[in-house]
Protein backbone atom coordinates (compact mmCIF):
# COMPACT_ATOMS: atom_id res chain seq x y z
CA UNK A 1 0.00 0.00 0.00
CA UNK A 2 0.93 3.21 -0.19
CA UNK A 3 0.08 7.31 -0.11
CA UNK A 4 -1.65 8.35 -2.91
CA UNK A 5 -3.54 11.10 -4.59
CA UNK A 6 -7.38 11.67 -4.88
CA UNK A 7 -8.67 12.07 -8.89
CA UNK A 8 -9.09 15.38 -9.44
CA UNK A 9 -13.20 15.13 -10.08
CA UNK A 10 -13.63 13.06 -6.84
CA UNK A 11 -11.69 16.17 -5.23
CA UNK A 12 -13.36 18.85 -6.44
CA UNK A 13 -16.81 17.40 -5.42
CA UNK A 14 -15.36 16.64 -1.81
CA UNK A 15 -13.97 19.83 -1.89
CA UNK A 16 -17.55 21.59 -1.78
CA UNK A 17 -18.94 19.79 0.45
CA UNK A 18 -19.07 20.65 4.64
CA UNK A 19 -18.13 18.26 7.44
CA UNK A 20 -20.69 16.36 8.47
CA UNK A 21 -20.57 17.34 12.58
CA UNK A 22 -20.53 20.16 14.27
CA UNK A 23 -16.41 21.20 14.48
CA UNK A 24 -15.21 22.00 18.21
CA UNK A 25 -12.80 20.84 20.71
CA UNK A 26 -12.49 17.30 20.55
CA UNK A 27 -12.27 16.90 24.56
CA UNK A 28 -16.34 18.65 24.32
CA UNK A 29 -18.62 16.11 23.08
CA UNK A 30 -21.67 16.93 21.51
CA UNK A 31 -25.61 15.83 22.17
CA UNK A 32 -25.82 12.09 20.84
CA UNK A 33 -22.19 11.78 19.79
CA UNK A 34 -20.45 9.14 21.50
CA UNK A 35 -16.71 9.94 22.72
CA UNK A 36 -13.56 8.58 21.32
CA UNK A 37 -10.20 9.11 23.50
CA UNK A 38 -7.08 6.61 23.27
CA UNK A 39 -3.48 7.24 24.83
CA UNK A 40 0.04 5.66 24.23
CA UNK A 41 3.19 6.34 25.35
CA UNK A 42 5.34 5.41 22.06
CA UNK A 43 8.35 3.02 22.66
CA UNK A 44 10.16 5.46 19.98
CA UNK A 45 12.14 8.76 21.04
CA UNK A 46 12.40 10.22 17.39
CA UNK A 47 9.63 13.04 17.47
CA UNK A 48 10.37 14.97 14.72
CA UNK A 49 10.29 11.45 12.62
CA UNK A 50 6.45 10.23 14.38
CA UNK A 51 5.31 13.60 13.66
CA UNK A 52 6.57 13.41 10.06
CA UNK A 53 4.86 9.83 9.49
CA UNK A 54 1.55 11.20 10.92
CA UNK A 55 1.45 14.31 8.82
CA UNK A 56 2.29 12.35 5.96
CA UNK A 57 -0.58 9.83 6.60
CA UNK A 58 1.95 7.17 7.20
CA UNK A 59 0.63 6.24 10.37
CA UNK A 60 -3.12 5.92 8.88
CA UNK A 61 -1.18 3.15 6.20
CA UNK A 62 0.61 1.14 8.62
CA UNK A 63 -2.86 0.92 10.65
CA UNK A 64 -3.86 -1.19 7.29
CA UNK A 65 -5.80 1.68 5.68
CA UNK A 66 -5.67 2.57 1.91
CA UNK A 67 -4.57 6.44 1.96
CA UNK A 68 -6.00 8.84 -1.01
CA UNK A 69 -5.11 12.17 -0.24
CA UNK A 70 -5.48 15.96 -1.54
CA UNK A 71 -1.87 16.32 -0.40
CA UNK A 72 0.76 14.01 0.63
CA UNK A 73 1.30 15.95 3.87
CA UNK A 74 -1.68 17.26 5.99
CA UNK A 75 -2.45 20.73 5.95
CA UNK A 76 -5.23 22.43 7.09
CA UNK A 77 -8.16 22.05 4.49
CA UNK A 78 -6.41 18.50 3.02
CA UNK A 79 -9.44 16.13 1.95
CA UNK A 80 -8.45 12.75 2.49
CA UNK A 81 -10.58 9.63 1.75
CA UNK A 82 -9.37 6.33 3.93
CA UNK A 83 -10.63 2.84 2.93
CA UNK A 84 -10.61 0.39 5.17
CA UNK A 85 -11.35 -2.96 3.91
CA UNK A 86 -14.44 -4.82 5.53
CA UNK A 87 -14.27 -8.81 4.07
CA UNK A 88 -14.09 -8.20 0.45
CA UNK A 89 -15.62 -4.81 0.61
CA UNK A 90 -13.62 -1.59 1.19
CA UNK A 91 -15.89 1.31 3.09
CA UNK A 92 -14.80 4.60 2.10
CA UNK A 93 -14.15 6.93 4.52
CA UNK A 94 -13.95 10.80 3.27
CA UNK A 95 -12.80 13.46 6.26
CA UNK A 96 -11.48 17.23 5.42
CA UNK A 97 -8.68 18.67 8.00
CA UNK A 98 -10.25 21.75 10.29
CA UNK A 99 -7.04 22.22 12.16
CA UNK A 100 -3.52 21.22 12.03
CA UNK A 101 -1.46 21.59 15.40
CA UNK A 102 1.86 22.86 15.15
CA UNK A 103 3.37 24.10 19.16
CA UNK A 104 6.89 23.58 20.14
CA UNK A 105 6.57 19.92 21.70
CA UNK A 106 2.91 19.16 20.34
CA UNK A 107 1.75 18.16 16.48
CA UNK A 108 -0.87 16.95 15.12
CA UNK A 109 -4.17 17.56 13.29
CA UNK A 110 -8.04 17.13 13.21
CA UNK A 111 -10.78 16.39 10.68
CA UNK A 112 -14.40 16.17 10.15
CA UNK A 113 -16.36 13.46 8.45
CA UNK A 114 -17.47 14.52 4.86
CA UNK A 115 -20.73 13.08 3.09
CA UNK A 116 -20.25 9.53 2.19
CA UNK A 117 -18.19 8.45 5.14
CA UNK A 118 -20.32 5.74 7.38
CA UNK A 119 -19.79 8.28 10.59
CA UNK A 120 -20.26 12.01 11.53
CA UNK A 121 -17.84 13.04 13.85
CA UNK A 122 -14.25 14.12 14.32
CA UNK A 123 -11.37 13.09 15.48
CA UNK A 124 -8.14 14.79 16.47
CA UNK A 125 -4.52 13.29 16.38
CA UNK A 126 -1.70 15.20 19.03
CA UNK A 127 1.70 14.29 19.33
CA UNK A 128 3.47 15.18 22.23
CA UNK A 129 6.78 15.17 23.82
CA UNK A 130 6.51 14.81 27.61
CA UNK A 131 9.05 16.89 29.87
CA UNK A 132 11.22 13.38 30.31
CA UNK A 133 11.90 13.21 26.78
CA UNK A 134 9.45 10.39 25.85
CA UNK A 135 6.11 10.90 23.33
CA UNK A 136 2.39 10.44 23.84
CA UNK A 137 -0.40 9.84 20.85
CA UNK A 138 -3.54 11.08 21.96
CA UNK A 139 -6.55 10.12 19.94
CA UNK A 140 -9.64 12.24 20.99
CA UNK A 141 -13.44 12.54 18.98
CA UNK A 142 -16.58 11.80 18.66
CA UNK A 143 -18.68 10.25 16.43
CA UNK A 144 -22.04 8.70 15.45
CA UNK A 145 -23.29 6.50 12.64
CA UNK A 146 -24.50 8.64 9.57
CA UNK A 147 -24.64 5.73 7.03
CA UNK A 148 -27.54 3.44 7.29
CA UNK A 149 -25.89 0.50 7.51
CA UNK A 150 -23.68 2.05 10.30
CA UNK A 151 -26.85 3.12 12.41
CA UNK A 152 -28.19 -0.51 11.67
CA UNK A 153 -24.91 -2.01 12.77
CA UNK A 154 -23.74 0.22 15.57
CA UNK A 155 -22.23 -1.98 17.81
CA UNK A 156 -20.18 -3.27 15.05
CA UNK A 157 -19.20 0.42 13.92
CA UNK A 158 -18.07 1.40 17.42
CA UNK A 159 -15.66 -1.74 17.42
CA UNK A 160 -14.70 -1.51 13.56
CA UNK A 161 -13.91 2.46 15.80
CA UNK A 162 -12.11 0.60 18.16
CA UNK A 163 -9.75 -1.96 16.31
CA UNK A 164 -8.85 0.77 13.76
CA UNK A 165 -7.54 3.26 16.79
CA UNK A 166 -5.45 0.61 18.63
CA UNK A 167 -4.44 -0.04 15.26
CA UNK A 168 -3.45 4.24 15.12
CA UNK A 169 -1.42 3.63 18.32
CA UNK A 170 0.26 0.41 17.42
CA UNK A 171 1.45 1.81 14.12
CA UNK A 172 3.54 5.05 14.34
CA UNK A 173 6.12 2.50 16.67
CA UNK A 174 6.10 -0.21 14.45
CA UNK A 175 6.17 1.59 11.45
CA UNK A 176 9.17 3.40 12.49
CA UNK A 177 10.56 -0.19 13.12
CA UNK A 178 9.47 -2.12 9.66
CA UNK A 179 6.53 -3.36 11.00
Amino acid sequence: MSVGHLPSEYLESLRRQPVTCPVGPADTVPFGYAPLRATARLIRKDFDAAVTELWEWRMHEAAGLTVRASELRVRSGSVVVLGLRVGPLTVQAPCRVVEVVDEPGRKGFTYGTLPGHPESGIERFILERSRDGGIWIGIQGYSRPAAPLARLAAPLARRAQRVVTARYLYALDHAARGG
